[in-house]
């Protein structure tokens, strides 16, 4: 694995990712994600967009790793997301012509949180167990009832104790 070339990429997907196995059962999914990169102009004290860049991935699965029926299952058009993998040129005949294929072949990925907001603000209603003091530290908090005193015993000490 000598003079690899690895790159991270962020960006987002251009389709859904396309899931197939090989003949032996191997699985692979393919798609492509889109980056657009900004540099700061200092002659007009802004920053400009530059050309959208387009990076073909794949992601195969590894043994009992299901990397690539994870990536079809959980991502889709338009997710943001990072991925990390290896840079590799594939070379293949295309009506009689030579083509030289550039790719990305994944060894990570994961979606790109930083522009989603906050993922559980319309959560809160339906998952307030999630949010209240009755699921900290294993206590059980049950209205009109003191739990001895100490952290989850009433409404006043509801914070997490950390």
């Amino acid at each position: 694995m000598t003079n690899e070339t690895n790159l991270t990429i962020r960006g987002r997907l251009t389709a859904d990712p396309e899931l197939r196995f090989t003949p032996s059962g191997a699985g692979v999914v393919n798609f492509a994600i889109a980056s657009n990169a900004s540099k700061f102009d200092k002659d007009s004290n802004s920053w400009k967009d530059q050309p959208a860049k387009f990076w073909r991935c794949a992601a195969w699965n590894q043994g009992k790793l299901t990397r690539a029926e994870n990536v079809a299952n959980m991502l889709k058009k338009g997710d943001s997301v990072i991925v990390y993998g290896e840079l590799t040129t594939r070379e293949y005949d295309k009506d009689g012509e030579k083509k030289v294929a550039e790719e990305i072949r994944v060894e990570s990925i994961g979606k790109d949180l930083t522009f989603h907001g906050q993922a559980y603000a319309g959560n809160q209603q339906s998952e307030p167990s999630m949010r209240s003091a009755d699921n900290w530290g294993g206590q059980q908090a049950t209205p009109g009832v003191s739990n001895s005193g100490g952290w989850g015993s009433g409404p006043a000490d509801s914070s997490p104790p950390f």
